[in-house]
């Protein structure tokens, strides 16, 4: 019988985006790659080779430090090696937001009871760039109406993996979240998103506050896995 791991490294081995998008953004695609593929199938193997659903936490879409390099969301080369225990040939630096999500995850257990309960991607699943900088899939109306077909077949198929359908956590308190609703009230496929402060806005401006954002992830994440 095929497991949570096993229909979600089929979903990243074969995944691709062929589509015309506005002019300077390009599309960051690791998944073929073959150190990015051995990370893939030991993160998958050792966490999720069961069918227990969990609750989806999705954010914007990989950044180029993060998962546009390792394929794992909100992972940099750092968290690879010293949470996942991962030895890897891949270079780069710290992620701001990796680094607040692995203090959420161990703050919640540590990662082999967070990838028990939790399943973690972008709503976008391909990183995107212009003129070499992070690029958010809603930074204009066009690159977001032409991405928006694949998003949501994307989505589905990850559905597929074993989502718990009660709730998801959604990354991002803004236009992320408004989103989400959106294309959630068509599709249904949550009963209700719980949405929670992005973790580079809680990096970058929120520091300071960083103990309370904690908490608030907290809050989210265990009623999320009670609904």
């Amino acid at each position: 019988m095929a497991t949570f791991a096993d229909r979600a490294l089929n979903f990243f081995s074969t995944l691709d985006l062929d589509v015309k998008l506005p002019r300077g953004v390009t599309v960051m695609n690791p998944y073929p790659t073959p150190e990015v593929q051995r990370i893939m199938h030991r993160f998958f193997k050792r966490f999720y080779s069961d069918n227990r659903p969990r609750v989806f936490v999705w954010g914007i879409n990989p950044g180029r430090h993060g998962g546009g390099l390792t394929g794992l969301p909100f992972t940099d080369p750092y968290a690879l090696k010293h949470f996942l225990d991962t030895p890897h040939t891949l270079t780069g630096r710290r992620e701001t937001s990796s680094q607040f999500i692995y203090q959420v995850i161990e703050s919640l257990g540590g990662v082999e009871k967070f990838y028990g309960r939790f399943y973690i991607n972008s709503l976008c699943p391909l990183g995107l760039l212009k003129d070499g900088l992070n690029y958010n899939f809603y930074d204009d109306p066009a690159t977001m109406k032409t991405l928006t077909p694949f998003i949501v077949q994307s989505m589905q198929l990850q559905m597929d993996f074993g989502a718990k359908r009660g709730a998801a956590v959604c990354l991002g308190t803004g236009k992320l979240y408004k989103f989400f609703q959106a294309i959630n009230s068509e599709h249904r496929f949550f009963k209700t998103i719980l949405p929670v402060e992005h973790p580079r806005f809680i990096m970058q401006y929120n520091r300071r506050k960083m103990n309370e954002f904690l908490l608030k992830y907290q809050q989210a994440f265990e009623a999320a896995s009670t609904l």
